[in-house]
């Protein structure tokens, strides 16, 4: 009504409708169309006569009702972008340096991709994981789809204690947490431990989350640059006679880019060291706890003065999507950190505990391990052959044991990782820019090659068109010159 009154349809001094006709013409309750007649005389638009019935008011006429006029208001636009953290605009510049990147790399499904450490989805045992599943639900349904305890399932935590055992890890399940991945561990072990400014001592290259992670808490980062056979202790000795960093991260096991473990000496030497300085260590397990079964025991089993913090995940030796890891940790941490995750999450979906715990317990996550490591391994050796058969002279790479995910490349100089990827990509093959694993502006001249979820036709298919990208370039460098290749590929 209040349109045809404004649009001059229905002219000053027109009579409206009786609202009992008006109810009846439009199929609505009387009391609506009194109240919408009563709202049109509050602002002006009609005046109402007892008696008489309801008019269009003259518009300025004495006795008339003006329409009252918002009054001006100031309004002042928030700047969203200055309104967040350092940290969290720190996060936002990687995302989109990354942006270009991920959008050439995951157009086109016939892509050859060497970038991304996940599992081959074809080898998941997906069957056997949802019968576990209508198993938990039929047996507990009603329990597991409440809230549970923050620190874990407890069952899960238990067949975590004794599974650990058998890897070297000997901790009661009340220091066995379980988390959304080891991600969120990490998250939590920075919520606990770093203020602002602290400093913290990661591997160069590293794992990017790491470098998120710690960067978004605001420390000070201290890269450690790692030589051909992983961690360097002796160059972490020296970085703690000038500073006092609150605690140290590492991949002592397949570590990520490189796929390099330390040897048992190393890691005996570099908690002697550790434990000299009172320094934390943040252990990422990545891959799982293959190395005891080889001898190389995590730093957790070593460790014989409460140092480190042991992260493990399920998602390389199992499925990522279950979003399911663990955490062993100093008894005193084990109330704070339930805390901060309470906050966090409040708890990890015990339904997705509980079909982990039946399936583990029917020891099929051991004979699981077993068949994708055996081919991981297949996979591995395959990359390796086809890095000799192909690339140029010049280019180097490191040597990944057994429970690594990846190697990292590193070209010769004058030659930029990341201006190739285009080109990479117009040949039907990526991989990950090595400066993602850099603190800085580092890495430029080094990439990931990721092996685990290609079969080892296409690993042989994609070094080789890499290979002829790196051929191409080399030669638009400078004239070839036959060299040996480099003999130590990081830098």
């Amino acid at each position: 009504m209040e349109g045809l009154i404004s649009g001059g349809v229905l002219p000053p001094g027109s009579k409206l409708p009786a609202t009992r006709e008006l109810a009846r013409a439009l199929g609505t309750n009387r009391a609506t169309v009194t109240t919408a007649y009563d709202m049109l005389v509050a602002e002006g638009w009609t005046r109402a006569h007892v008696g008489q019935g309801t008019f269009v008011a003259e518009r300025g006429a004495a006795g008339a009702t003006a329409p009252v006029a918002a009054s001006p208001v100031t309004t002042l636009a928030v700047d969203w972008e200055a309104a967040c953290s350092r940290g969290a605009r720190r996060l936002a510049a990687d995302a989109r340096r990354r942006e270009g990147f991920e959008a050439a790399t995951g157009a086109d499904g016939r892509l050859i991709s060497f970038v991304g450490t996940t599992p081959d989805p074809t080898l998941f045992p997906t069957e056997a994981f949802r019968r576990a599943l209508n198993r938990v639900i039929k047996r507990e349904g009603s329990l597991l789809l409440q809230y549970n305890p923050v620190a874990g399932y407890p069952a899960l935590r238990r067949y975590l204690a004794a599974w650990l055992v058998r890897h070297g890890i000997e901790a009661p399940e009340e220091e066995v947490l379980v988390v959304n991945g080891s991600q969120q561990g990490l998250d939590l072990i920075a919520r606990l431990l770093i203020d602002p400014g602290d400093a913290v001592v990661l591997e160069q290259p590293t794992y990017p989350g790491a470098i998120q992670t710690f960067g978004a808490a605001q420390a000070q980062i201290l890269p450690l640059p790692i030589g051909a056979d992983g961690l360097r202790v002796e160059a972490l000795a020296a970085l703690l006679d000038r500073h006092r960093p609150k605690l140290l991260y590492c991949q002592p096991s397949g570590q990520n880019p490189t796929g390099l473990s330390l040897d048992p000496a190393t890691r005996r030497a570099l908690l002697e060291l550790c434990a000299r300085h009172g320094l934390p260590v943040v252990e990422d397990g990545f891959g799982g706890p293959a190395d005891a079964e080889r001898g190389h025991l995590p730093l957790r089993a070593l460790d014989r003065h409460g140092l480190v913090i042991h992260l493990g995940t399920f998602s390389k030796i199992l499925f990522p999507g279950l979003r399911l890891g663990w955490m062993v940790v100093p008894r005193p941490l084990v109330e704070p950190l339930s805390s901060i995750k309470q906050l966090a999450d409040l708890s990890t979906s015990a339904l997705l505990q509980a079909a982990l715990t039946h399936f583990c317990a029917q020891r099929r996550l051991e004979r699981h391990a077993r068949t994708v490591r055996a081919e991981y391994a297949r996979r591995r050796a395959a990359l390796l052959r086809a890095l000799a058969r192909h690339l140029p002279r010049g280019v180097a790479w490191t040597t990944p044991d057994e429970s690594g995910f990846s190697l990292l490349v590193t070209l010769p100089e004058g030659l930029d990782a990341a201006a190739l990827l285009p080109r990479a990509v117009e040949r039907g093959v990526a991989y990950m820019p090595g400066r993602f694993f850099f603190v800085g502006d580092q890495g430029e001249r080094t990439l990931r090659l990721a092996f685990a979820s290609l079969s080892a036709p296409r690993i042989e298919d994609g070094v080789r068109r890499l290979a002829e990208v790196l051929q191409e370039a080399v030669r638009r460098r400078r004239p070839r010159v036959a060299g040996p290749r480099a003999a130590l590929p990081l830098v």
